[in-house]
C-alpha cells in the first residue's frame, strides 16, 4: 500500500489520509520487526506481533469511518491468537510430559 499499488494508484503514501499515514507508518515498522522476532524465535517476536496487531484492531473498531471496517482481518488476526496458544500449549503439554518420564538415572 505504502508505494501505491492499490487503489489504482491512489494509495500512495503522499496521497493518504493523515490517519492512514499514521497507521501505515506505524504498521510498516512494527509488522517487519514482529515478523523479524518469530522467525528467530526470540521471546520479544510474539510481544511485538501482539502489540501490532492490537494496534490495528483498536484501530479499526474505534476509528471505522476514518479507516473502514475490514471484519475478516480482525477475524484473522484472532484466528493467528488462537493458533500460536494453542501450539504453544501443546509444547508446554510436551515439556511437562517428558519431565515426567522415568530415566535411567532417576534416583
Amino acid at each position: 500500500m505504502l508505494i501505491g499499488f492499490s487503489h489504482g494508484g491512489a494509495g500512495r503514501f503522499d496521497l493518504l489520509a493523515p490517519e492512514w499515514r499514521a497507521a501505515a507508518t506505524a504498521l510498516a515498522v512494527l509488522y517487519p520487526v514482529a515478523a523479524i522476532g518469530l522467525w528467530l524465535l526470540v521471546s520479544w517476536g510474539p510481544v511485538i506481533w501482539v502489540l501490532a496487531a492490537a494496534i490495528e484492531v483498536a484501530m479499526l473498531e474505534f476509528y471505522p469511518g476514518m479507516l473502514g471496517a475490514r471484519p475478516l482481518l480482525l477475524l484473522l488476526h484472532g484466528a493467528v491468537a488462537a493458533t500460536f496458544i494453542l501450539f504453544r500449549a501443546a509444547l508446554f503439554w510436551q515439556r511437562l510430559r517428558q519431565a515426567r518420564q522415568v530415566r535411567v538415572d532417576s534416583p
